[in-house]
């Protein structure tokens, strides 16, 4: 019999597990992998994007579409200042990036990882190799959870903490939704969010492998011409589409996803007007007058770009750009400006870094986590319907919620 059993070793688990056991409860951490934060190791791509150092509390929910009210509770308990602190005191030297985006000074995720375990084990929090897929309820509250062996663990208090449906190799494979519909939750439809997306034109993939840095990107809502993102930093070129940070962002705000309904807008040049990008046009055609377009913009562009841009221009490729009027050098200044991408659908679930839906925030207690329908249940993570933008925002609900559903029980 424990006090506490946290279901789930990723951010929001450890946390929760730990900050239960510092304050005086008895503890389990059941986790269905051999080590605990499988998920946070491959974050940041391995750096780990430990927090964003955004010092207000409305400019951290700002970056949360979905549910970001739900967070004030935990979030003012727990910000991203206390998680700089927390990991510090452990020994993690931390540093912070562009966009107040939150790194170790090692670049190495497993810094992190380490950490929780030392917090865990420092606190002496249980573990046990378990993938919890029952509970046994009577009068609206759990008397034992159940693994896939059969084998039964007792507590007083629950905590799932098991995160979503993406990245499944990690373990998320959605059984903190199962567990909770046992208990009477609602769970809000399941969709990929900060997802690389495919793209219809077929040149795409002959960019493939081709990063732009510095660029700025507008996604437009096709069907009524409006912009819904606007966002500047590094994007990538794949074989099925495009991904990167500022497209993981962007698909945040594509709300019921279809061929065509969206394209991203690509400015190449954000740091040039018009004006100033037609005069650097003009200088470089002046020093190559007597060869193609392609050869002149070698200096402006990266080389793989070059032929997909000279066909959209559709300037003739043999042309001399001595040849080249002033009107369609105009159209070539419009086409950098706003060299555009048409959207197909998202990437599967599968590749999304967070899932979007969950546990219903209506069925939750915002200011303690528990369960509004079982008494001794409480929720921690990316299992319950939020999700934020790239950036360190994600860690840091996971790490929120899992303080304050710790302390809560």
């Amino acid at each position: 019999m424990y006090d506490v059993i946290v279901i789930g070793g990723g951010a929001a688990g450890c946390m929760a597990a730990g900050f239960a056991a510092e304050n005086g409860r008895k503890v389990l951490l059941c986790e269905r992998n051999d080590k605990i934060g499988r998920k946070v190791m491959i974050t940041g791509k391995g750096r780990c994007n430990v927090t964003n150092a955004c010092s207000l509390l409305n400019e951290f929910i700002e970056n949360v579409p979905v549910n970001g009210r739900f967070l004030y509770g935990a979030l003012s308990r727990f910000m991203p200042f206390d998680t700089m602190d927390f990991f510090e005191e452990k020994g993690v030297a931390l540093k912070i990036e562009r966009g107040n985006r939150v790194f170790p000074e090692s670049d190495k995720a497993v810094e992190i990882v380490d950490a929780l375990h030392k917090f865990l084990k420092d606190n002496g929090v249980k573990k046990a190799k378990a993938r919890i897929v029952k509970f046994n309820t009577e009068n609206n509250r759990i008397i034992s959870a159940e693994d896939e062996d059969g084998n039964i663990y007792e507590a007083e208090k629950y905590i799932i903490a098991t995160g979503g449906k993406s990245y499944p190799l990690t373990g998320s494979t959605g059984d903190g939704y199962n567990l909770a519909k046992q208990c009477g939750h609602t769970i809000t439809q399941l969709k990929p969010s900060l997802v690389p997306v495919n793209t219809s034109d077929d040149w795409t993939g002959s960019l493939q492998g081709l990063a732009l840095k510095n660029i700025a990107i507008t996604v437009r809502d096709n069907d009524t011409y409006n912009e819904v993102f606007h966002d500047f930093g590094e994007m990538l070129f794949t074989h099925f589409g495009v991904s990167g940070p500022v497209i993981l962002s962007a698909s945040s705000h594509m709300k019921n996803m279809r061929d065509g309904k969206y394209s991203i807008e690509i400015d190449l040049k954000p740091g040039l007007t018009d004006e100033k990008l037609d005069a650097r046009i003009l200088r470089d055609f002046g020093e190559n007058a007597n060869k193609s377009i392609a050869n002149a913009l070698s200096k402006l562009l990266p080389s793989k770009i070059i032929p997909v841009i000279v066909r959209l221009s559709e300037i003739p490729t043999d042309m001399k750009v001595n040849q080249i009027t002033k009107d369609m050098r105009h159209d070539l200044v419009y086409l950098l400006k706003h060299f555009t991408i048409n959207i197909e659908s998202f990437r599967s679930l599968d590749e999304a870094i967070v899932t979007s839906g969950g546990v219903s925030v209506k069925e939750i207690n915002p200011k303690t986590m528990q369960s509004a329908l079982c008494e001794n249940l409480y929720f921690a993570g990316e299992v319950i319907d939020v999700d934020a933008y790239t950036g360190g925002f994600n860690l840091q609900i996971a790490f929120s919620t899992g303080v304050l559903a710790g302390k809560s029980v």
